[in-house]
């Protein structure tokens, strides 16, 4: 299980009062002694380490029934997950493979082997020279191409052997990235037993805000654009309607100078800029910085040649009050008479859309 996951219950709320507690009993093996071993409840974003000794190391302690637990080295991309199920179990991080019930040996073998191909893929490239990715790069994409096939393959056997166990609810978010979020919503809907534990539960309900989110953004779409006023970098107040609404297509653009993933869309925009703005194609940068210097800064490393605004309130900015902006990048793309056609334009689609709008 990969490393990002082990923050992926940090937010749930406390244990009900009465849930069933279940004590656990944990014994591993380790090569490396002295290695910091983690233990997370994934359900109650609970933590606790020990230090490995003599290659041995152990936990103990309780948490609610069939909690999914997490045991790993915490220096490795790699942990081993289990339900608190009462039977003891033994990890094994040199290879981690897990001894205990029925279940949660059958849990760690989908486990090896779903992620084991791209795991070897990802191991393989870090000892790769960047000359050496390039010229293998088509025999590196068979090889992707054939772990994530693999991947699939093992999350639909999980799903389809385990459907009567909790096993699938470790393999949701696979299963949705694979299949999309409506496939995933009808197979919930089929209320298999694995879609009562907390951890489905928990993405159930973060799919309905962000559903709920994304509609309260696309409502905008098909609207006449709402007018407001900031500053442009030389303190200078304009009001959106200067440039909306005047017989171009123009991009108004969210972003900031802090915002990694707006750093690297940026070329991207930049390049659609460049095709299209001599065919009636204009950008409004309206950034959610709070300090002057890296913002304008930020707008001269990224060679961002268009009309940029702030009042420099971060996410107090009046953009994100107006346009409901609660991530970045976004944007709203508006036609030349003022109405929002399109919203979250990035990448290719960006693209796809402006040669839509203007041919190639």
């Amino acid at each position: 299980m990969k490393k990002g996951l082990w923050m992926a219950a940090l937010m749930l709320a406390a244990l009900p009062a009465g849930a069933q507690q279940v004590k656990y009993t944990i014994n591993g093996i380790s090569k490396n002694n002295g290695a910091t071993i983690k233990l997370v409840d994934r359900q109650t974003g609970q933590e606790s380490t020990t230090v490995v000794a003599d290659g041995k190391f152990s936990f103990s302690g309780s948490a609610e029934k069939d909690a999914l637990l997490a045991v790993g080295d915490a220096s490795s991309d790699w942990c081993t997950v289990f339900f608190n199920d009462g039977t003891p179990v033994t990890v094994n991080i040199n290879d981690s493979t897990l001894k205990g019930s029925p279940v949660n040996e059958r849990l760690t073998a989908y486990d090896i082997a779903a992620n084991a191909p791209i795991g070897n893929i990802t191991r393989k490239l870090q000892t790769m020279s960047q000359a050496e990715r390039e010229s293998k790069q088509l025999e590196l994409a068979a090889e992707m191409m054939a772990a994530s096939m693999q991947l699939t393959e093992q999350v639909d056997k999980v799903f389809k052997e385990e459907n009567a166990t909790l096993i699938p609810a470790v393999f949701i978010s696979e299963y949705e990235t694979i299949y999309g979020p409506e496939k995933f919503d009808s197979l919930i809907n089929t209320k298999p037993v694995w879609a009562s534990h907390p951890i489905v539960q928990k993405k159930v309900k973060a799919n309905a805000q962000r559903r709920a989110e994304e509609a309260k953004k696309n409502a905008y779409i098909g609207k006449q654009f709402t007018d407001l006023e900031e500053a442009d970098t030389d303190g200078k107040l304009h009001k959106l309607s200067e440039y909306v609404g005047k017989g171009k297509w123009v991009l108004v653009d969210f972003w900031a100078s802090w915002c990694g993933p707006c750093r690297q869309e940026m070329p991207n925009v930049v390049a659609a800029y460049e095709k299209y703005h001599a065919k009636g194609f204009d950008i409004v940068g309206l950034s959610f910085d709070n300090k002057k210097e890296p913002w304008v800064k930020a707008i001269a490393d990224l060679k961002m040649p268009w009309t940029h605004l702030s009042d420099l309130k971060g996410w107090q900015t009046v953009a994100s009050e107006v346009y409901t902006v609660n991530s970045i990048p976004d944007n709203l793309l508006i036609d030349p008479q003022g109405k929002i056609v399109a919203r979250g334009l990035r990448a290719a689609s960006l693209h796809a859309k402006l040669k839509e709008v203007f041919g190639e």
